[in-house]
């Protein structure tokens, strides 16, 4: 069975879910819906540009990702081996906890308790799933061995392999439902992916969901003779979202390994690339959409799913919305599965490298249209605002015999494709924010290429001669930009903020967001910037987001996308920020400004907080 059952269901007997407080932000998205929504509306379009620095805290550690918790008066933060706990007011520390290994960089998962165990914090630990007392800041007893419990153990096949927790797991009930990173690219084989439940008390093992099929399970036929076996990735490195009122938890699943290369993995694959239904208490499949067949271009799906509700014909539809890397936005009935607007399984380019079998056909939603450039046409889309970069990307194009066919162009031996969008995106990890009374979903993307070109090499780990991903510059990752100067070869925008009318399925605005500060200095801006990382939205009608590397933290009208607010950050937020309302009455927003990312962006160390200023 995908789902094996290890414990009764009376191991999570007295449920406890976490009740969301309007004036709190009690999880990465906000609330189990993955909404990114709070009801806070103290900050409006008419007041925003009043915003300053209420407090600065710096947690020494450079590439901050994290969102904080605020629940019932307390901060939570990660940052490198520690999570601590602040007083959300004012960033003075209450207690510290330092960790054996890294813990999950995007934060923690938070677990209310129940009448015999305290809350809890869960996060990642090196290759251990942590618990710690949300209150005293040490490890949680009962938990496992002195706090945690094995993350690989019940993941090892015949080969052992690297695990960690990037994101956070999620809470329902009294379970902890974890994903985690077992390694791309190659070599293809490590640890499984599998989606696992475990008793949030005693983190006993309740279920366990085989991202890839095992022997005589459903699916295991996508995958050629038995190249499943042993096969990494395919997992969930980001977020779970829950329908707490159907107990039903959803999983955006990752690529099979190797990511460029499928020779040894022919078939369809699953689950890789699909978005999972599963029962939260059980772990037993309901139901599953695969994104991408038989990925080849690293587009794994990178973002939490995003719970909302469509309106169609007087009816009121559960729904649940994917983000793509491609740009691509999904809309399922979130009970059956079933798009909201139709999925076309269309053509597309096949490979010529030796052993490779691509897919024939890749899903593409009929509505809304791709948010994010999918098409080049070496005619009329290279940058033109100056004439020595022009130059650059024109000769670059020449010079390797680049070449293009369209989306899921896929890597040759001669020449060097060139395909939009990239591994970044398109859409990443910053996924969707909701506002449910506006029905709008909101997103950032980047309008960035990706260049490559399959050469023969051996694996990492010393394996069999196999087909490899290299770019012009000699890396497996090659963006179609000036790797001095971060500029793509691509005309802009370069990043875009975008609204979608999930009701209709229809683009309901979009602005460039940010400038390329090289360009500025010559007066060309509106260019957009790239950009990594999340927005959120409130009810007071504004839209933050920082995300670009031109170090700026911004907030937009969400009705219309008019910006209202920047502000210079010392270093670009590529991470979600969140809100809550203070114990002196202050709504606060706060944001983490640690640079680095696969941007390059450089490295910072510090959570923002901002406010309207204090009543006199």
């Amino acid at each position: 069975m995908r789902a094996l059952r290890i414990a009764l269901i009376v191991a999570i007997a007295g449920p406890q879910l976490l009740e969301v407080d309007g004036t709190d932000w009690p999880s990465h998205d906000h609330d189990a819906a993955g909404q990114r929504f709070s009801p806070l509306k103290q900050i409006t379009p008419s007041n925003v540009a009043k915003l300053q620095i209420a407090w600065t805290f710096d947690t020494g550690v450079t590439g901050l990702q994290v969102t904080p918790l605020v629940i019932n008066g307390i901060m939570y933060v990660t940052a490198g081996k520690d999570i601590v706990a602040l007083e959300p007011e004012t960033a003075k520390v209450i207690w510290k906890y330092t960790a054996p290994a890294a813990v999950s960089r995007r934060g923690v998962a938070y677990w209310p308790g129940d009448r015999d165990t305290p809350p809890r914090l869960f996060s990642g630990a090196g290759d251990r799933l942590l618990a710690v007392d949300a209150e005293r800041g040490k490890p949680a007893a009962g938990f496992g061995e002195d706090g945690s419990v094995d993350l690989k153990a019940s993941v090892r096949g015949d080969v052992d392999g690297g695990f960690s927790l990037v994101s956070p797991p999620s809470t329902y009930k009294n379970i902890v439902i974890t994903g985690g990173n077992n390694g791309e690219q190659s070599p293809s084989s490590g640890l499984y992916g599998d989606i696992r439940g475990w008793d949030a008390r005693t983190g006993k093992l309740l279920w366990s969901f085989h991202t890839v099929p095992r022997a005589g399970e459903p699916g295991v036929e996508t995958w050629e003779g038995d190249s499943w076996k042993n096969r990494s990735g395919t997992n969930v490195w980001s977020f779970f979202t829950i329908d707490t009122d159907r107990g039903i938890v959803y999983a955006p699943i990752g690529s099979p390994t190797s990511d460029y290369y499928g020779g040894d993995r022919k078939g369809n694959g699953l689950y890789g690339n699909s978005i999972v239904a599963l029962d939260a208490t059980t772990g037993q499949l309901k139901w599953y959409r695969q994104i991408v067949h038989h990925d080849l271009w690293d587009y794994d799906l990178p973002a939490a799913p995003t719970l909302i509700d469509v309106k169609r014909n007087g009816r009121t539809i559960p729904a649940v919305a994917v983000m793509t890397k491609m740009a691509l936005l999904f809309i399922f009935d979130r009970v059956t599965g079933e798009p909201m607007f139709g999925i076309e399984e269309r053509p597309v380019p096949q490979s010529s490298v030796p052993g490779e079998a691509t897919s024939p056909t890749q899903p593409f939603p009929t509505k809304p249209e791709p948010l994010a450039r999918n098409t080049f046409d070496p005619a009329k889309d290279f940058y033109s605002l100056t004439p020595d970069h022009a130059a650059y990307c024109k000769e670059l194009w020449d010079k390797n015999k680049m070449f293009t066919k369209g989306p899921y162009t896929p890597p040759a031996v001669e020449g060097v494709m060139v395909t939009f969008p990239s591994t970044l995106g398109g859409g990443n990890w910053n996924g969707l924010s909701y506002d449910p009374t506006l029905g709008l979903v909101f997103t950032s993307v980047m309008n960035l290429g990706q260049v490559a070109r399959m050469v023969q090499g051996t694996a990492r780990d010393g394996g069999p001669t196999t087909w490899v991903r290299r770019s012009p510059w000699g890396g497996a990752v090659g963006r179609f930009w000036n790797p001095e100067n971060k500029v793509p070869c691509s005309a802009p925008p370069f990043g875009e903020l975008i609204a979608v009318d999930v009701n209709r399925g229809e683009i309901a605005w979009k602005v460039p967001i940010g400038f390329v500060e090289s360009l500025k200095a010559k007066n060309i801006t509106n260019t957009g910037a790239l950009n990594i990382g999340g927005s959120i939205v409130t009810a007071g009608g504004i839209v933050f987001i920082g995300a670009t590397t031109d170090n700026r933290f911004r907030a937009f009208d969400s009705r219309n996308g008019k910006q209202l607010w920047e502000t210079e950050l010392e270093a670009s937020a590529h991470s979600l920020p969140m809100t809550f309302l203070g114990k002196d009455g202050r709504q606060y927003v706060v944001v983490a400004a640690g640079g680095g990312s696969f941007l390059a962006s450089p490295p910072g160390t510090k959570l923002v907080a901002f406010a309207l200023p204090a009543a006199p």
